[in-house]
């Protein structure tokens, strides 16, 4: 009975929680067409709640505005509008850090967390796994030099929280694993371990046992 108690549990904990983040993506976006006149909101036109609107009108929405940026005069737009913003104090610092962090992050032209990477932390004789996320910079750079890697070390399993540290090239190891695997190997703090690269003894006993 623990046994079949069990099974279950681990097919309903991850569909119940994912159910639950979905529900609030959906209500969260939802929320957003509470801003819009009465008259225009869904539950006006179609007499009527439903739920996921808010999701469409949102993926629309941003979708929309990159296809504007992507011509001239969308450029010209957001260029003047980024120029407005840039006359404003407060908003200007907020904005603009924003903007590198995920024009970092999000551009394919970007490095970071292109890398998965082994180093030794907190201390000696500890690994972990952390992502480059590019070389130093600033005065950091002029004291530490061209040998040393920028990269973040999330904690588990909550992965959006962890260091940022600058260490030399030669600690730090680069892996034969997607950022992907990477990341699903830390959440699950290790249980689901990622694939053996082709070519690694693992790799090779591993096929030997399925065959």
């Amino acid at each position: 009975m623990k046994k079949y108690f069990v099974t279950g549990l681990l097919i309903w904990i991850p569909l119940v929680i994912t159910l639950m983040v979905l529900a609030w993506i959906v209500n969260t976006l939802d929320q957003i067409l509470l801003i819009a006149p009465a008259a225009v909101r869904p539950d006006a036109l179609l007499g009527f709640h439903l739920p996921g609107v808010g999701v469409l009108v949102t993926l629309l929405l941003i979708l929309i505005t990159g296809l504007a940026a992507a011509n001239f005069v969308g450029q010209r737009l957001v260029g003047f509008w980024e120029s407005l913003l840039s006359r404003i104090p407060v908003v200007k610092s907020i904005y603009y850090s924003v903007k590198q962090v995920s024009d970092t992050l999000l551009s394919s032209n970007g490095q970071a967390f292109r890398k998965a990477l082994l180093i030794q932390y907190p201390h000696q004789g500890i690994w972990t796994i952390a992502f480059q996320t590019g070389k130093p910079g600033g005065d950091a750079a002029r004291h530490l030099g061209d040998d040393f890697v920028s990269v973040y070390v999330p904690t588990t399993p909550n992965p959006t929280s962890g260091f940022f540290l600058m260490l030399p090239r030669k600690d730090a190891i680069e892996l034969d694993m997607s950022v992907d695997d990477a990341l699903k190997y830390i959440i699950s703090m290790g249980v689901v371990a990622p694939p053996s690269p082709p070519g690694s003894a693992l790799h090779s006993s591993a096929a030997l046992l399925n065959r």
